[in-house]
């Protein structure tokens, strides 16, 4: 069997990937037996070349993604397993990646999830220790060989490398500027921080399709292989997808009233759907993707009307398909010009309305009193060698609680940010990374590595206010800043801290940014030393 990492890196070949959606209960559940013999017919389907298998898809407890997976593995066809950090803590999710490498799985795909949905007895409270950024720094250090050294050992101790192959989701599918440019950024970090492959999120634009992997390419990543995805619409999911119940996926008006019309017809638009899908497999063929990610399907019959439909069409076909499928809604942002003669982008030349903005770059809402405040007391406090820092070091080191500070600082720390920013007391800081904006308080997955992929239009996919990611967008924009939006990146908080103090902890390099620097430098030396 050829390994997918073989065949996405090796080979120009286009791969088709299935998504394979797990059920609740036992494999003996009626429902999820019919997704065990669906997983059976994919495993003998030549034309298939891997299949993907989720994680408590929407946040809702479902089989383990392992029960489906170890038939398929013996079966010898290549497996994807989705990882996300909505239900593990770090501990957990090492544990988890373990013993997947035990069962021989490598091929992960890693999310950080949607928010937690209902279990027995309500809803269940969400984890997100980490985010996908975070895992995939922790993948990263198994990969390498996990150091484990114990404080104070004589000897370093690793573990063995545990070659895994991991994967991410990016998505431009965005209303607003605010909004995607941040997503593409992350995913840069994404790549930084191990992501070796991409699945796009789900959308019917094939201009913005287009876009994402002209954006990877101009910005150096187009050896980087892009799945498209193809999720295969119906009336019913057309309605959820319209009325954005799903994080991170919406439909224009216009889809929506043709899938509406379509459902009418005596098959439901059932025939109208699965050649859409194939229309799209043909696309992302024709845009340079590295394979089709197949999803809304429940039987091989399904898959196999979709390559037989795809295989039909004549090479160039492509474009005129390209041409149909641009639902985008009205003031939707693109990156780049459009080219009139394809209806796709121009790689070459910025959207006329992006370019101008960035020549001005206006101050927005987001641009406040309180953040240019806080930036200013922040520099005065916390720049090395500068201003208040020698001070407040000096302080803190001689504290009886160094892990408090002088007595009452604590306190004052703690209801200055509580009044200006909600402070959770959590003792790693994470307010400059985030133009001064507390993950803690205003994001409801703690996401501190960028924004997570479910906005509705702006806004955090559960509570109804502007996402933070966006805010900090703008205000960095503003100052031309903009590509520093995520160089704080990754961000691994340290849960030993909460409830000390974060000006101690700065202060004394025991926070994130500490390790941060502290990376940085053993890179540079590490780099000096190539040299």
């Amino acid at each position: 069997m050829i390994s997918l990492q073989s065949r996405l890196e090796a080979s120009t070949d286009f791969l088709l990937g299935v998504e394979l959606v797990s059920t609740r209960g036992t494999t003996v559940e009626p429902r999820a037996a019919k997704t065990v013999a669906f997983g059976r017919d994919l495993a003998g389907c030549n034309r298939i070349d891997w299949v993907s298998i989720t994680d408590n898809a929407g946040g809702n407890p479902m089989l383990a993604p392992l029960a489906l997976a170890r038939p398929l593995r013996d079966a010898g066809r290549e497996t994807v397993i989705h990882l996300s950090c909505k239900d593990f803590n770090r501990n957990a999710l090492e544990s988890e990646a373990w013993h997947l490498a035990d069962q021989g799985f490598r091929n992960l795909l890693v999310l950080s999830g949607d928010n937690a949905g209902v279990g027995v007895s309500g809803g269940a409270k969400p984890v997100f220790d980490i985010d996908s950024v975070g895992l995939l720094t922790l993948l990263g250090r198994l990969s390498a060989g996990l150091d484990v050294t114990r404080p104070g050992a004589k000897q370093p101790a690793h573990l063995a490398p545990v070659p895994f192959y991991p994967g991410a989701v990016v998505t431009n599918f965005k209303l607003h500027e605010n909004e995607v440019i941040p997503q593409l950024l992350k995913a840069e970090r994404k790549i930084a921080a191990g992501a070796r492959w991409f699945i796009n999120q789900i959308g019917y634009d094939a201009r913005k399709a287009h876009e994402l992997i002209a954006w990877f390419r101009r910005r150096g990543h187009g050896a980087v292989p892009l799945i498209g995805n193809v999720y295969v619409l119906n009336p019913g999911v057309a309605k959820v997808f319209r009325a954005q119940r799903i994080p991170g996926v919406s439909l224009s008006d216009e889809l929506a009233a043709l899938c509406e019309r379509q459902g009418a017809s005596p098959d439901k638009g059932k025939a109208f759907f699965l050649e859409l899908a194939a229309k799209q497999v043909a696309i992302y063929r024709g845009l340079g993707y590295r394979g089709g990610y197949i999803g809304g399907v429940h039987t091989l019959a399904e898959v196999e009307r979709i390559l037989e439909l795809e295989r039909s069409f004549a090479p160039d076909d492509w474009k005129q398909f390209a041409r149909e499928i641009r639902f985008s809604r009205p003031g939707e942002f693109f990156c780049f010009a459009e080219d009139p003669a394809t209806g796709l982008a121009r790689p070459d030349e910025l959207h006329p309305d992006y370019a101008a903005s960035l020549r001005t770059r206006p101050a927005t809402r987001n641009v406040t009193f309180t953040y240019r405040f806080s930036k200013f007391t922040h520099d005065l406090m916390f720049t090395p060698g500068k201003g208040l820092w020698n001070l407040g070091a000096k302080l803190c080191a001689g504290a009886k609680d160094p892990m408090q500070g002088p007595p009452g600082m604590h306190a004052v720390e703690h209801l200055g940010k509580s009044l200006m920013f909600g402070c959770k007391d959590c003792g790693d800081c994470s307010l400059p990374d985030i133009a001064f904006l507390c993950p803690e308080s205003s994001c409801a997955k703690n996401q501190r590595n960028g924004p997570c992929g479910g906005t509705r239009d702006g806004k955090c996919e559960v509570e109804d206010f502007e996402c933070i990611w966006s805010r900090a967008y703008d205000r960095l924009k503003h100052e031309g800043r903009e590509e520093e939006l995520l160089a704080h990146t990754p961000v691994l908080q340290d849960q030993k801290l909460r409830g000390t103090s974060s000006w101690a902890n700065t202060w004394l390099g025991r926070d994130h940014l500490a390790a941060h620097n502290r990376s940085s430098k053993q890179e540079s030396g590490t780099q000096e030393l190539k040299k």
